[in-house]
């Protein structure tokens, strides 16, 4: 009998990206049941591959054991124990993965690492002479990196609700019950140029509870959880799950959702997993720089066209004409359009 082959992946972070690996490792397994893959990451987004079949995760601290040039050595012999594999994947570029790779190479492990086209995401943000038209996705790039270890297949479609469970009678949470429309809110992001100013998400929240609609607010623990519980405080038809479940319960909740409106944020991506319909809000960033969510509408998709747009791939540069334009020419009632193209729909 034949040795299993086995392949190391490598993409620590961040939630987003992590994300968008997996429709395509879903792909790629189905097409080559053959392989197994042990994928490396940080360990909060376990649980996202849970439904994978042929997938093993190992979650890797840090902060902890992994600390440091000397912690990538010890992860590296730890590694070395799962193994042997046939290949490693880099679907990260960093860094860590650059010196992960270096001592896999020593020993003799061949590997295959990300092209993030900077140049064309440096062309497409520039201030003047952008160029301006669609790129690559994050899930062309992850597939392109197999295809250079000689293993093609096409990227599938994703039977998110069936994978995560919700094809099915699925666990049920008192906040879901009744019948009048269910839309998520996930209002924050990584960055502020991605995030919508609060005044217009709170008037958008108050729209929505005059259409009758029930509005989950989703957000981390801490300081967003704080805020989204003032935006619910009495009021009956606004649920803050901000900071309550962990993600396979959040992954339910948004599974149950008729559409959940987000940033350019995680929440995007999580949502796309469970196949839940997403209108999503665009500032700084765009679209066309490859990280829309998987299966998406891009008429979902709110923004407004200017010349400036995009200035940033991930939002993390300030307006450099300090109006914050690409944002605040978004109204609610822009938002609230294409919520009701869905439910509509």
């Amino acid at each position: 009998m034949s040795r299993v082959k086995r392949i190391l992946v490598f993409r620590f972070s961040a939630l987003g990206d992590v994300a968008m690996t997996i429709p395509v490792l879903w792909s790629f397994t189905k097409q080559y049941p053959d392989y197994e893959m042990v994928f490396v990451s940080r360990p909060f987004v376990g649980k996202l591959f849970e439904p994978l079949s042929n997938v093993r995760f190992i979650g890797v601290d840090f902060n902890g054991r992994y600390k440091g040039f000397g912690g990538l050595v010890r992860l590296f012999l730890d590694l070395r124990k799962e193994g042997p594999f046939d290949f490693m994947v880099d679907l990260h570029g960093v860094l860590r993965t650059q010196v992960l790779k270096t001592l896999f190479r020593l020993a003799g492990v061949s590997s295959f690492s990300i092209d993030k086209g900077r140049a064309p995401k440096k062309a497409l943000t520039r201030k003047t002479h952008k160029i301006f038209r669609p790129l690559a996705t994050s899930f062309d790039n992850y597939r392109q990196v197999f295809l250079e270890a000689g293993l093609d297949f096409h990227l599938g479609p994703f039977p998110g609700r069936q994978l995560y469970g919700l094809a099915k009678e699925t666990k049920t949470f008192e906040c879901m019950k009744g019948e009048s429309v269910k839309v998520g809110f996930a209002p924050f992001a990584k960055h502020p140029w991605k995030m919508w100013p609060e005044e217009k998400a709170r008037v958008l929240v108050e729209e929505m509870e005059k259409r009758g609609f029930r509005i989950f607010l989703f957000g981390g623990r801490g300081a967003e959880q704080e805020q989204l519980a003032k935006w619910a405080l009495g009021r009956s038809q606004i649920h803050n799950l901000a900071g309550q479940y962990g993600m396979d319960d959040e992954l339910r909740l948004m599974g149950q959702l008729d559409v959940m409106v987000s940033m350019d944020s995680a929440n995007m991506h999580l949502a796309s997993l469970v196949e839940t319909p997403v209108v999503s809000i665009w500032g700084a960033t765009h679209p066309y720089a490859g990280f829309y969510g998987w299966g998406q509408d891009p008429d979902s998709a709110v923004q407004t066209e200017l010349a400036c747009r995009p200035c940033s791939v991930f939002g993390n540069k300030p307006c450099h004409r300090g109006d914050f334009a690409c944002m605040q020419r978004i109204s609610p009632e822009m938002v609230i359009q294409k919520i009701s193209r869905i439910i509509q729909a």
